[in-house]
């Protein structure tokens, strides 16, 4: 049976992997592909600015070639943000699957306009306009910014390994009215911006007039379909690199993951 792993944009143990692993239970999966949720070696706490992009970045890279060397037949990673993707593509032969671009381009297949909600920590609201910048960049960067009506934010703290647990009473209601601005501008799907927000997939669905598209179950079925179709990135996209370096690459994040808590 061929094996799928997941990159979870963190170093988590295996309680906060188990928080990923739930998004399973919102996709009818075939059974034919199985999937393996695997963290990071080292990484950020918190996904927030450049600095913790650029670090997730390579940390993803780094895993994934890890895991293609384990022998995973595809890998697809668990973040919106899509990182790390242009670049395993690059090196890899297998297919990496996005979730971002996914997301978007399957949005456009449900309806003609759709609105990305995202959330904000109030613990730092100095991130705010970046967040929305983000996200705009991303727009651009997947070519879909002429189809995306607004990009709303809610509020809430961030828990990046437990997710909403506990908190959804609070947490969805106010997922749903940023759904709802996104509808009043003409938005007729809604795209969740982070696969932090699956939790409220099922919800959100339910009370929602429109498609929600979730990230996270999403990349999970491309993965099946990609592979039952037999097909993988293309190289001409993705040309090769004149010299990989996949040791100095392992070196560079075992030294990382040995320096991971330096800094707490």
């Amino acid at each position: 049976m061929p094996r799928a792993a997941v990159i979870v944009p963190f170093p988590f143990d295996e309680e906060g992997l188990d928080y990923r692993r739930q998004e399973m239970e919102q996709v009818e999966l075939s059974g034919a592909v199985t999937f393996d949720y695997k963290p990071l070696k080292a990484g950020p706490m918190h996904f927030i600015g450049r600095h913790d992009e650029m670090l997730v970045e390579f940390a993803i890279f780094e895993a994934g070639i890890a895991l293609a060397e384990e022998g995973y037949d595809a890998i697809t990673v668990n973040t919106l943000s899509d990182s790390g993707v242009a670049e395993l593509r690059a090196v890899l032969d297998i297919p990496v699957v996005s979730n971002g671009k996914s997301s978007l381009l399957y949005a456009l297949t449900l309806g003609t306009r759709f609105t990305v909600i995202a959330q904000t920590d109030p613990a730092y609201p100095q991130y705010s306009d970046a967040w929305l910048a983000f996200y705009k960049n991303l727009m651009k960067k997947f070519e879909v910014a002429q189809f995306c009506t607004s990009i709303e934010l809610f509020e809430a703290q961030s828990d990046m390994k437990a997710l909403f647990t506990g908190r959804e009473a609070e947490v969805f209601p106010a997922m749903k009215e940023a759904c709802e601005r996104g509808l009043a501008k003409g938005a007729d799907v809604i795209v969740l911006g982070s696969t932090t927000l699956s939790q409220a997939g099922p919800y959100l669905s339910e009370t929602l007039p429109v498609p929600v598209v979730n990230p996270g179950p999403l990349a999970l079925k491309m993965v099946e379909t990609v592979l039952g179709l037999g097909h993988s990135h293309s190289p001409v996209a993705h040309p090769k690199p004149a010299v990989p370096r996949p040791k100095m690459i392992h070196a560079m994040l075992d030294a990382a993951k040995a320096h991971q808590s330096a800094d707490d």
